[in-house]
């Protein structure tokens, strides 16, 4: 389910290395989702100013994962890192309704990139845990994404902190 599905879609040959681009709003859960991945302790996660850069062997897959940093300084900067994506991960703050508007703009615009287009979307509807969290579903449809059709997509509801959700 989720990613994994995505990536048996996306490539006959798991030998292949695969590009994901992990982008989000700031404090949307990227940096904690990606050491989760890896399986990396999370207890220590600060704010990422820039992007960090992970290859993780995750069911036969080669994933180079490339977590790009959220503040609204560095999202111009995003198309920096578009090209050669193989799968975009879009990670939203499911608990933080008063940017789900933010968030479904800089959503709306990625989709439009044009080195993107085509490239399989999957969003992880993070911080599950929370009791303040919209199911997943709530999410998909604020986020319009029935209306998605230029691309294979997917909601996954996760929490990053517990790794629920998460396994590729």
């Amino acid at each position: 389910m989720g990613l994994l599905s995505i990536l048996r879609r996306l490539k006959q040959s798991p030998d292949h290395e695969v590009r994901l681009l992990l982008l989000g709003l700031d404090n949307a859960g990227k940096t904690t989702l990606l050491k989760q991945l890896a399986a990396e302790d999370i207890s220590h996660i600060t704010p990422t100013q820039g992007f960090n850069i992970k290859s993780v062997q995750a069911s036969g897959f080669k994933l180079n994962v490339w977590d790009i940093g959220g503040q609204r300084k560095i999202r111009p900067y995003w198309r920096s890192y578009f090209d050669n994506t193989d799968v975009l991960i879009y990670v939203i703050d499911s608990s933080d309704r008063k940017r789900f508007d933010e968030t479904s703009l800089e959503l709306a615009d990625l989709l439009e990139e044009e080195k993107l287009a085509g490239v399989p979307l999957l969003i992880f509807a993070n911080k599950q845990d929370l009791m303040t969290a919209s199911p997943a579903s709530v999410l998909a449809e604020s986020l319009n994404l029935h209306t998605i059709r230029d691309r294979m997509w997917q909601v996954q509801a996760c929490s990053a902190l517990t790794a629920e959700g998460v396994q590729v």
